[in-house]
């Protein structure tokens, strides 16, 4: 049975802050009832779809006591109870307790694990699968450091991604990816297995998520140089910043030292704010899996195939021979087939 109370609950709440919305709330709390109200409405709308429909159920069954009315009734009743499963299913996975970081943009890092220049060059191709998906979904995307490899690949690349759900879309993407292809350089046609790291970590809200004492951290400028840098910039604008409590450090490279040391203190406050979510699931339950795969990137959890034409994403089994399509930047059918992989699990331990 659904928890009727807690339908009730929302359809309230809802209710509270659409009036306030009309009412004109006060300015500073436009933004938080706004975004609430957004968080609900598809919440609410699967709630009236659902109540419509076991009142239509209700209906037809009261229906079958009436000769002239019988047959429509039970075409209606058997309309009816072969939809309200699905209905049923969509409102519960509506009602799970929603990460409070789906909604956030995406700070993406690519970097090449074992491979060598093979490693540099398919972190290359991610890359630029990420950022065609990005532009197919109509986010935004945004370099903020890109190190290139003297082949053309990556040594580093950060990514700023903003837009509706890109959190939540691309948070399975974090671990190791693994190409198996037969490299440009290779003269014998032997294929040759690398692998790429992919990290995707929630923006923390500056000044509200993570909090950064001028103590913790060194900032220092420096001159953007060496072969494969993006940028060889002639003043000191490249800027490094290391946080002195863990050690993490940071650089910005482009051509503005202020846009630096913006870009550089998001990445910072995001990988803080990463650690401080995984120390929290940890606390919560050790053996839980927060998303799915065990989240730890130093997983494998894709290979890339390219002889075969084919992606296997090892942690639901899953094989796809579309490998053109998908490093084309369409990862659409991956990451439904992960998200109600994930949905499935929190809904078994709710249960």
């Amino acid at each position: 049975m659904l928890p009727e109370d807690r339908l009730i609950q929302i359809l309230q709440r809802f209710e509270f802050l659409e009036a306030q919305l009309n009412a004109g709330a006060a300015p500073e709390r436009i933004a938080a009832i706004s975004r609430e109200y957004a968080e609900l409405k598809p919440v609410v709308a699967q709630i009236d779809r659902w109540r419509a429909s076991t009142a239509g159920l209700e209906e037809a069954r009261a229906m079958l006591s009436d000769p002239e009315m019988r047959e429509l009734a039970q075409d209606e009743l058997r309309r009816l109870e072969a939809e309200l499963p699905a209905l049923e299913q969509d409102l519960r996975i509506a009602l799970l307790p929603r990460d409070a970081a789906d909604a956030r943009p995406a700070i993406l890092e690519i970097r090449p694990g074992t491979g060598g220049d093979e490693a540099a060059l398919f972190a290359g191709d991610l890359l630029e699968m990420y950022r065609r998906h990005a532009e197919g979904q109509g986010w935004q995307f945004q370099m903020l450091e890109l190190t290139r490899s003297e082949l053309g690949g990556v040594k580093e690349a950060i990514a700023r991604i903003e837009g509706e759900g890109v959190f939540a879309r691309l948070k399975y993407e974090s671990g190791v990816h693994r190409v198996q292809r037969v490299p440009t350089t290779e003269s014998g046609g032997r294929i040759h297995t690398s692998a790429a790291t992919v990290a995707v970590l929630p923006e923390a809200a500056e000044d509200v998520d993570i909090d950064i004492p001028a103590a913790d951290i060194r900032i220092d400028t420096m001159r953007a140089s060496g072969a494969g840098g993006q940028h060889v910039n002639t003043t000191d604008s490249a800027v490094r910043i290391t946080h002195l409590p863990t050690g993490i450090v940071v650089t910005s490279s482009e051509k503005s030292q202020h846009q630096n040391r913006a870009n550089a203190m998001a990445v910072l406050r995001a990988r803080l704010y990463d650690m401080q979510r995984a120390a929290a699931d940890a606390e919560r339950a050790a053996d839980r899996r927060a998303q799915v795969g065990s989240g730890d990137r130093s997983e494998r959890i894709r290979t890339y195939n390219f002889p075969q034409g084919r992606m296997t994403d090892h942690r639901i089994n899953l094989t796809l021979y579309a490998l053109d399509r998908i490093i084309a930047g369409d990862l659409t059918e991956t990451i439904d087939a992960l998200t109600a992989h994930d949905q499935a699990a929190r809904l078994a331990q709710a249960e």
